[in-house]
């Protein structure tokens, strides 16, 4: 028996897990849309060169399939992607990775809906144990001292800030596992009626992705330079800063670094290897592996010494258990 779909699927959620701890510091710096952006451009480079190398000719694809397979890349990259950094932002990679394991379930319920799929008994409690281990360790109080160094700020109002700041990111995280999940139905469907290279999947996925988040970006360009036109200096003055500051941010050779190798592992290769799990493997098990990273990044981020919690550990068990649950006992 053959399990290529399975460690791909676990490879993948290796490599998202170490691309995420990088994501979460380049975080610091560069804004969501604009580091999704980027990463989507060095890993496009790097599939086209792959592609070259091995001499990979375009595939003949219907256009149903192709049409889900850059459909995929528009919601579960373009978009999915850059509320995922954004709650990265806010949670820290830990978290945010928990929040992704809302994924596989929303799947199921998706499908219950919208293609008439029944969930039995053991589903419904794989669903409800996915969403108590993620609720258990999101609403955890950790002292991430991501701190701003603000001295003399009353403790209610740091509280207060915290409250916030931990909402804001479930918000995206939730809006990443939707994303996640509806990008995965489209590729899945993509691959069940094509024969496609899943090099050239990734690929098309990529691209569909960037591209949507180029058209964003000009058009948030041209809007920002018409209200310039109309004397609102104060309010798109701040704007282009921040572009300019993110670009400069990059050229220098530590973040340039950094963001070359986290697109190579998560993105060039952890896509390239999730349409490998997608291809060769049932969509239940590939989903459920590749929700699989939060168990990756407690030794990574107790390697930076970051403090993790038993009630954490537990949190990450319980809620890969009920994605288990969910699949593997219907």
């Amino acid at each position: 028996m053959s399990f290529q779909g399975e460690i791909a699927a676990l490879s993948a959620a290796c490599l998202w897990a170490i691309a995420s701890v990088v994501y979460s510091r380049l975080g610091e710096r560069i804004p969501p849309l604009q580091l999704n952006l980027m990463k989507g451009i060095v890993a496009i480079a790097l599939l086209l060169l792959t592609i070259v190398l091995s001499s990979e000719l375009f595939p003949s694809i219907a256009p149903i399939p192709l049409s889900l397979i850059l459909l995929s890349g528009v919601v579960g990259i373009g978009f999915g992607d850059t509320v995922f950094f954004a709650s990265i932002n806010s949670l820290g990679a830990r978290r945010a990775l928990l929040m992704g394991t809302l994924a596989p379930p929303m799947t199921a319920i998706g499908a219950m809906i919208f293609l008439q799929e029944q969930l039995n008994l053991s589903a419904w409690c794989g669903i409800l144990l996915t969403i108590l281990g993620v609720a258990w360790v999101v609403t955890e109080r950790t002292p991430e001292g991501r701190g701003t160094g603000e001295q003399g700020s009353s403790f209610s109002s740091l509280y207060s800030r915290a409250t916030t700041n931990l909402w804001r990111g479930i918000g995206f995280g939730v809006l990443a596992a939707i994303a996640n999940a509806v990008g995965a139905l489209f590729s899945r469907a993509a691959f069940a009626q094509s024969v496609m290279n899943p090099l050239w999947a990734a690929l098309l996925r990529l691209s569909a992705g960037v591209l949507i988040l180029l058209i964003f970006t000009f058009s948030k360009s041209i809007l920002k330079s018409l209200l310039y036109r109309q004397s609102l200096r104060r309010q798109v003055l701040e704007s282009p800063s921040e572009n300019l500051f993110s670009i400069a941010e990059a050229r220098r050779s530590r973040v340039l670094t950094a963001i070359i190798f986290a697109a190579f592992c998560g993105t060039y290769l952890g896509i390239w290897l999730q349409q490998i799990a997608l291809k060769f493997t049932v969509a239940g098990v590939a989903s459920t592996l590749l929700q699989t990273s939060p168990v990756f990044v407690i030794p990574i981020g107790i390697w930076l010494g970051e403090k993790v919690t038993w009630r954490a550990i537990a949190g990450v068990i319980i809620a890969i258990a009920g994605v288990g649950l969910l699949f593997y006992l219907k």
